[in-house]
């Protein structure tokens, strides 16, 4: 195929007059970043919350959840998408519709976008979130019991920090896919990266120069994420504590996480059917143990033993 490749179109004015065509395209840059981290923090709210609650012992909660899920997970992006420009403003309270439907551009188009891509996403994460739950040891959520943790700090100090350590690196995945996702936005008129390289075709008649740039924008921006990430799939798995034999930890199951003041590291040990608890004080502090002032230097511990029945 013979084709004349202009790459000096990159240094010409842009149709709109506001800079350069490289300048239009990396704008559109900054709107695929700005729709991604938005839509990317509610969809970790929302997956942390529907994920944790899909793995509670209440019944009710976790088919609510299990539906959030088939609903959202089974509807193509591109028809959520239409969904949420087109439809949900007209089921909103008239007054609401009508605002969001008057919102000067590209805002009409930008809420849309992030809460389409934030619903969608949320699902993969409340997914992702369910099976870093189940795949610990049931022995972490009798250890928090044994501490004397009620189910939602169970959850808070233990289950979910080990939880998120496991799988941040698809995480990591979710939020480069929510990246290249937003280009589905031009579809209702968001111009970000995508639809500015097609705005850029159009004017120019550089297809080849005009998608080529966009590849290699968003290459470099997820290689950009993953070096971020620095994590490679086991890399945050719990490691064998320092002195406990191998045999030990293959039966075992930790659980670290931080409370005021102190810093409480409980160790299950699934053959001997007993948790070893140590509490290190995190500064010079004066607390209350059974009744009894004791004054805790700081890197200071105590520890113990408790047996299923013996809190």
């Amino acid at each position: 195929m013979k084709y004349n490749w202009n790459w000096g179109i990159f240094g010409q004015t842009a149709s709109d007059g506001s800079g350069t065509w490289l300048y239009y395209l990396i704008s559109g840059l900054g709107w695929t970043l700005a729709t991604a981290l938005a839509a990317w923090v509610i969809a970790l709210v929302i997956g942390a919350v529907v994920g944790t609650l899909r793995t509670t012992p209440i019944k009710w909660l976790v088919r609510l959840g299990n539906l959030y899920v088939e609903i959202f997970r089974n509807i193509p992006l591109i028809v959520q998408m239409f969904l949420w420009f087109f439809v949900v403003p007209e089921l909103l309270p008239k007054a609401l519709g009508d605002w969001i439907k008057q919102m000067p551009p590209p805002w009409g188009s930008y809420v849309p976008a992030v809460l389409c891509l934030a619903i969608f996403t949320s699902v993969r994460v409340a997914e992702q979130v369910r099976a870093g739950i189940n795949s610990l040891p049931r022995g972490q959520r009798m250890a928090g019991t044994a501490m004397g943790l009620t189910e939602a700090q169970t959850y808070r100090y233990v289950i979910l920090p080990q939880c998120f350590r496991i799988i941040l690196p698809p995480l990591t995945s979710e939020f480069m896919n929510i990246i290249k996702n937003s280009s589905v936005a031009l579809t209702i008129g968001l111009l970000e990266l995508t639809g500015r390289a097609r705005a850029m075709q159009e004017f120019s008649f550089r297809v080849f120069e005009a998608f080529s740039a966009a590849t290699v924008i968003y290459l470099l921006t997820n290689l950009v994420v993953v070096l971020m990430d620095g994590t490679t799939p086991g890399q945050n798995l719990p490691t064998k504590p320092q002195g406990m034999p191998e045999e030990g930890w293959r039966a075992s199951g930790t659980a670290d996480f931080d409370l005021d003041g102190f810093e409480h590291d409980a160790i299950y040990d699934a053959e001997q059917a007993r948790i070893e608890m140590r509490l290190v004080s995190r500064r010079p502090q004066l607390v209350t143990v059974a009744g009894v002032p004791v004054r805790f230097r700081a890197g200071e511990h105590i520890a113990g033993f408790a047996r299923r029945g013996e809190i």
